[in-house]
């Protein structure tokens, strides 16, 4: 009974450890060392690293291969606390241009604009959209048509 009351302070310790969480998959460093910029193409690329982790929008000869590590906090927003993003850019030919090395030193707060893009239609109030489906139910039984 003795040992029960002496590792509870360690069990209640433990269980307030604070997970972190890894987004993503940063190739190994040695491995990134080997893309050759003017010489190694999309499928040496592919297969040394894999495929990327996501693939600029407006430029497909841009690959980016990102990795995170956050900390949860209960119902806020996570804790960032290690984000690195390797950028390899191509040519129209499908050859290396460069490597770029991104860490969390390297980002940028992004504030979004405070003015909504206006939808189309009408706002509707609290009341309103509380019963605007009042009498709109049916029982599941379909009336014929004459």
């Amino acid at each position: 009974m003795r040992w029960v009351l002496r590792f509870l302070p360690l069990l209640a310790l433990a269980a307030c450890v604070n997970p972190v969480d890894q987004h993503g998959n940063l190739p190994e460093a040695d491995k990134v060392a080997q893309i050759k910029p003017g010489s190694t193409d999309k499928a040496t690329v592919t297969q040394l690293l894999g495929s990327p982790s996501s693939v600029a929008a407006f430029d497909p000869n841009t690959w980016y291969y990102i990795s995170r590590k956050v900390r949860p906090v209960a119902v806020l927003s996570p804790e960032v606390l290690d984000q690195e993003v390797v950028a390899i850019h191509f040519n129209n030919d499908g050859i290396v241009q460069a490597v770029d090395h991104r860490n969390l030193g390297d980002a940028e707060p992004v504030t979004p604009n405070p003015n909504a893009t206006p939808a189309p239609g009408r706002e509707f109030t609290l009341m309103e959209q509380l019963l605007g489906n009042f009498g709109k139910f049916t029982t599941g039984e379909k009336k014929e048509s004459p």
